[in-house]
């Protein structure tokens, strides 16, 4: 299937990269950071810039989206580019001060599903004021809402309860763009950065990601389809409860059960409810 849409990082490649030349970058990203050609970003710099990509950032589940959720991450040298990845998932949930100095410029790539509890939201909005403290210019290379930009739903999170899994004031599906978002936050939380989003071509607000011809790479270990990143939203929230998701089997999020559920009582009391 032929896409529809160029991504952010094709867009970035073909118009702005040459404004990269001299600059010291630090990358954002993980394994979703492919170009329509499902080039790694990684490999893709350092073509174009060489030594000038100094660093690498990864969010939960680490740079290649095989951790599971939750497990705490350290730093270390990428194997294969030979380059310094500092966690934003480990001792630091942002990029420090230290690293930052030696850096002029943040690119931000990953993919993320359209909602507020997937943190790769929030590691973008730490990093973003993580960034205003040092003025350093931050640019996301955006992708597509895989749940469409239409779809607006859920509770707005209540202060008392912000986490790291949910340090946005947004709905649960809050219908934006990564890129949309940091304009969003920057201005509604004041963080005073230097934000400037690469927009894609040819996305439309309507579009789930089938719509899009772009190949689905899974953002995390149980996110392993466009169908996962749909029931994602309200299947997620049975983790608050003492049933399973399905987290670890072959349809994540796509059941939810648990040994000593009563199969036959639970069947017939949903059957009697005829909703």
């Amino acid at each position: 299937m032929t896409s529809n849409v160029r991504t952010g990082i094709d867009v970035f490649l073909n118009n702005i990269a040459h404004r990269m030349h001299g600059k010291r970058i630090g990358l954002i990203t993980n394994q979703t950071g492919v170009t329509a050609d499902l080039e790694g970003n990684i490999a893709v710099f350092r073509r174009l810039f060489g030594e000038g990509l100094c660093a690498l950032f990864s969010p939960e589940h680490g740079l290649y989206a095989h951790v599971q959720d939750r497990e705490r991450i350290g730093n270390f040298i990428d194997p294969e580019s030979g380059l310094p990845v500092y966690s934003l998932y480990g001792l630091e949930e942002s990029p420090s001060d230290s690293v930052l100095q030696d850096l002029d410029i943040l690119l931000f790539d990953i993919q993320c599903v359209g909602v507020r509890f997937y943190t790769y939201l929030t590691s973008m909005s730490y990093t973003l004021k993580a960034a205003a403290v040092q003025n350093m210019p931050v640019m996301i290379l955006d992708r597509p809402n895989p749940i469409t930009g239409t779809r607006i739903a859920g509770p707005m999170i209540d202060k008392c309860l912000t986490s790291f899994e949910g340090a946005c004031e947004t709905p649960v599906m809050h219908g934006m763009t990564l890129g949309e978002l940091a304009l969003f936050l920057n201005e509604t939380s004041e963080l005073n950065a230097c934000v400037e989003v690469v927009p894609m071509e040819g996305w439309i607000r309507s579009m789930w990601y089938e719509d899009t011809g772009l190949a689905w790479v899974s953002p995390s270990p149980n996110m392993p389809t466009v169908d996962t990143a749909v029931l994602y939203p309200g299947m997620c929230l049975f983790e608050a409860t003492n049933l399973s998701e399905g987290r670890g089997t072959t349809r994540p999020f796509e059941q939810v059960g648990a040994p000593w559920i009563e199969a036959n009582r639970l069947t017939t009391a949903l059957n009697a409810r005829a909703v």
